[in-house]
């Protein structure tokens, strides 16, 4: 019989207080490996009201001394880090290779937060009128409830909770009920770390809990990463509450290929970013377009490419690419591809049949590509998240923009030249937050922001980066009077 899952409240795992559960398996393989409870309310407000208890003593903790628990959090992580992996692999399904990138990523965003007492240095001025100075500090605002999904468990929580309480505020986190274990781990860690118990809580669950989030009067804001249309209700339901909310949501993410473009290096560059992680992120290139004589030889280079890939359990070191994360999962991106077909979108490579010999239990779907795409297909304008990718042709840049704008998304693009002209004017007219110039994955690094826009981001400040602490924290100015002299109005020295 597989475990039960538990939630973690005011530093205990403890039984949620419902019986309803939900099946946590193994993508390669079918088998069950736990049981996750779906939490009630009364889950949640437990949770909050265990965060509220703890913040004051937390907010008034040192912030240098909140930075050496998440030092000793970063080390114990780096200690861990191949444990980590495979249990990220059991549970999800990447590969071994990517698991490793992600734990490692995770680890950069606590790296970055340690450096909270720097990154939270207000501003002064003195003698703004006679006698008077005036000054900035950066203040937390108390609880903050954190909404993460399935695809990156252990990278996508550390964009966020790191900085929360870095900056002295407290955690209620809800991970994607899909694959909750790693993270289990995570917080296993970050109390050995010294983590006080009540900063970090975590309730497992679905619907209800994510919306008693939103609702709760006692947390302050909250941060989501899910599909845009999710995004868009859990923006607009906590901004309703008076709480900050920041929300990222999907993406439809365009490469863009010139015909002066190193295409071996591009291959490269595309083939990771389309198939890697089974295409389940939102920074998966899913169109590629080919300027001119570029489509002929890009759609080769990828057509030959995909067909190739070894698909398989991620654990064994041959595997190229794993499964999707469910049989749920795998439907939907198999209805996609039913679709492009009875739109009329030509199929170049079908993924559909793929099967691996001895996990035929397994969620597979194998490296899809599609041609003649056109704009009102939903293979053109949905978010697929899975290895499903259209090759399309365009006469110019300035037409391939044109293609990228004509959907909802604003997520990331990458454009592949060795040309610094062309390159500078995509950036400038690209109108998209994360751009990528010979990139495969526009993916920034902990201390810049991670988000996209239009409908790929809902809200103000951004994950991470200098974002992620002006989020989880309010800007007190301070003016002060200390003189007895009185003010000239005119706030002019008086000539001799």
């Amino acid at each position: 019989m597989s475990s039960l899952v538990q939630n973690y409240i005011g530093g205990g795992w403890r039984s949620a207080s419902s019986t309803e559960t939900h099946s946590v398996k193994n993508p390669a393989s079918g088998a069950e490996i736990a049981q996750v409870p779906l939490s009630t309310s009364s889950d949640v407000d437990a949770a909050v009201q265990a965060a509220k208890a703890a913040f004051p003593g937390w907010r008034s903790t040192p912030s240098p001394v909140r930075a050496r628990v998440l030092f000793r959090l970063k080390a114990l992580l780096e200690e861990h880090k191949e444990e980590l992996a495979v249990q990220l692999t059991k549970e999800h399904g990447k590969i071994l290779a990517e698991t490793r990138g992600e734990v490692q990523r995770g680890i950069e965003n606590v790296e970055h937060a340690c450096g909270v007492p720097t990154l939270m240095m207000g501003d002064t001025v003195e003698e703004i009128s006679k006698g008077i100075d005036s000054a900035s500090w950066r203040q937390p605002l108390g609880v903050f409830g954190i909404i993460t999904p399935y695809n990156f468990p252990v990278m996508i929580p550390l964009w966020f909770w790191p900085y929360a309480v870095a900056t002295g505020n407290t955690v209620v986190l809800k991970p994607s009920e899909q694959d909750p274990l790693t993270h289990q781990k995570i917080v296993d860690l970050a109390r050995e770390a010294g983590l006080p118990d009540g900063v970090l809580n975590v309730v497992h669950g679905g619907r209800e809990v994510v919306e008693t989030m939103c609702d709760h009067p006692d947390i302050e804001g909250v941060s989501f990463v899910g599909s845009s249309d999710v995004a868009k209700i859990v923006y607009t339901r906590a901004g309703a509450a008076g709480k900050r909310v920041q929300t990222l949501g999907g993406a439809k993410n365009f490469l863009i290929v010139m015909p002066d473009a190193d295409m071996d290096a591009t291959l490269d560059a595309c083939a990771g970013s389309i198939f890697g992680s089974s295409g389940q992120r939102c920074l998966a290139g899913s169109v590629v377009v080919g300027i001119g004589d570029a489509h002929h030889q890009i759609r080769e280079r990828i057509l030959d490419y995909a067909s190739s890939i070894r698909i398989g359990d991620g654990l064994e070191s041959t595997t190229q690419m794993g499964p999707v994360i469910s049989g749920t999962h795998r439907d939907r991106v198999k209805e996609f591809i039913n679709q492009g077909v009875a739109d009329g979108a030509t199929l170049a490579l079908d993924g559909r049949g793929a099967t691996v010999e001895g996990l035929e239990g397994g969620y597979w779907v194998g490296p899809t590509v599609f041609e003649d795409v056109a704009p009102g297909m939903s293979i053109a304008s949905e978010e697929i998240f899975g290895p499903v990718a259209s090759i399309n042709r365009a006469d110019s840049v300035e037409d391939a923009i044109e293609m990228m704008h004509s959907n909802r998304y604003g997520n990331a693009c990458s454009l592949f030249t060795t040309s610094g002209h062309a390159a500078r004017e995509f950036r400038y007219q690209a109108g998209i937050s994360m751009v990528g110039i010979n990139i495969g994955v526009a993916a920034p690094m902990a201390f810049f922001p991670f988000g996209g826009s239009r409908q790929s981001f809902f809200g103000d400040l951004k994950a991470a980066g200098k974002d992620g602490i002006a989020f989880y924290t309010d800007q007190r100015v301070v003016i002060s009077r200390w003189s007895a002299v009185k003010a000239d109005p005119h706030n002019l020295p008086k000539n001799s």
